[in-house]
């Protein structure tokens, strides 16, 4: 079970479990307000409409950009992490066609197009008095996160960290991508279904973070909001219809709890829950599915990651590469590597949700990195991480 770094920042909160009811493990949402102080729409000056989560006032902006399929809220537990351990102010947002957001063509999700609206973003929020800048993107994100400081839409940009994605291999696993997509359950019954599908299935590998970012990524198919806006309801309709306590009352959206060898933090745990498990009989049938149909935007993918590395070399600010293990380096990554150009850090035993499943450490990797650069000031009792390779 993931836990914070000793002495880091003084949590002693656990990562991963989620919550035990009854001897079984409870997938009931979380409201993103656990998490972020505010969230607000911002609206373009074309009229894009951009959910936006902050949380803090004061040092640097994070920049957090998710990758395809996910939303702002993949970096709820990060962002709380690394804003008790240094002094910053992260914002994240739902990018075009997914989350919340909502613009005049989410369909649209070219490189080019995503990276304008980074830059466009940053300005409506800010305008003037933008503060320095560190671009952190996952997967498809940090592909966007590149391609917005090469093209230079962010102002005062001080950092650049790209997280799990790398050219050569991205390239490669594009053509398994629709197969990948096609094995994924279509639709859910609840959101807990979708939760718990997302933990036993490997896509998370820690329970409190699949529970405040999976509504994000799932509309309601009758309204057709996404599922963040059944986040309280779903409480407190849980909450009304939960038994009194008794021996062998269990609510309905629990599922027995997994042994200590298998206890969430492994693909490898026992099948996946299908849309219909017996779990969610009482729920109305196939009543969410996912926000955004990636399989539609297959060809905006290789623009993605092409010139992937050649960008991120030449971009000025300092850089930081994060992997969730060994990856295939291509020569203009591995060269620039053994010139200094960037840090790189692997960070072993995770899955590819990195930010997710290990939050707290990919947190300190990240303050440790803000402090190298004397880009912000550590908070009391920090330990900075020593760097690896």
């Amino acid at each position: 079970m993931p836990m914070g770094p000793p002495g880091a920042h003084g949590r002693t909160r656990p990562r991963g479990r989620g919550g035990m009811v009854g001897g079984r493990r409870d997938y009931t949402p979380v409201s993103w307000k656990q998490y972020w102080d505010k969230s607000e729409s911002v609206t373009l000056e074309n009229g894009d409409v951009f959910q936006v989560y902050k949380r803090g006032e004061a040092g640097p902006l994070l920049l957090l950009l998710h990758g395809g399929g996910y939303s702002a809220l993949t970096w709820s537990l990060f962002a709380e992490s690394v804003s008790e351990m240094v002094e910053c102010q992260v914002m994240a947002f739902d990018q075009r066609g997914h989350g919340d957001t909502k613009t005049s063509d989410d369909t649209d999700l070219s490189a080019d197009t995503l990276a304008k609206d980074v830059g466009l973003v940053i300005e409506a929020t800010y305008g003037l008095q933008q503060p320095p800048c560190v671009l952190i993107g996952h997967s498809m994100g940090g592909a966007i996160a590149v391609n917005a400081a090469y093209l230079e839409h962010v102002a005062g940009l001080a950092g650049l960290v790209v997280i799990d994605v790398v050219e050569g291999t991205a390239m490669d696993a594009l053509s398994s991508m629709q197969g990948f997509l096609r094995g994924r359950p279509q639709n859910f019954n609840s959101l807990q279904n979708a939760i718990e599908w997302s933990v036993r299935s490997g896509q998370t590998r820690n329970v409190e973070a699949a529970k405040v970012s999976m509504p994000g990524q799932i509309k309601n198919s009758e309204t057709g909001c996404c599922g963040t806006h059944d986040v309280e309801s779903s409480i407190d309709s849980l909450n009304r219809n939960q038994e009194p306590s008794s021996e062998g009352a269990v609510r309905a959206d629990v599922i027995p709890e997994e042994t200590a060898e298998n206890d969430g933090n492994s693909s490898s745990e026992s099948s996946p829950p299908q849309p219909n498990s017996p779990t969610e009989n009482a729920l109305p049938v196939k009543k969410y599915t996912w926000r955004i149909n990636l399989a539609e935007t297959e060809k905006f993918w290789p623009g993605w990651f092409q010139g992937l590395s050649s960008k991120f070399l030449s971009s000025s600010p300092a850089k930081m590469l994060l992997l969730a293990g060994i990856d295939r380096l291509d020569t203009d990554l591995t060269v620039g590597q053994m010139q200094g150009k960037f840090q790189m850090q692997v960070l072993p035993q995770c899955g590819h949700a990195v930010q997710e499943d290990t939050p707290d450490r990919v947190a300190e990797v990240l303050a440790t990195f803000l402090l190298r650069h004397r880009l912000t000031t550590p908070k009391a009792d920090f330990n900075r991480s020593f760097p690896a390779c």
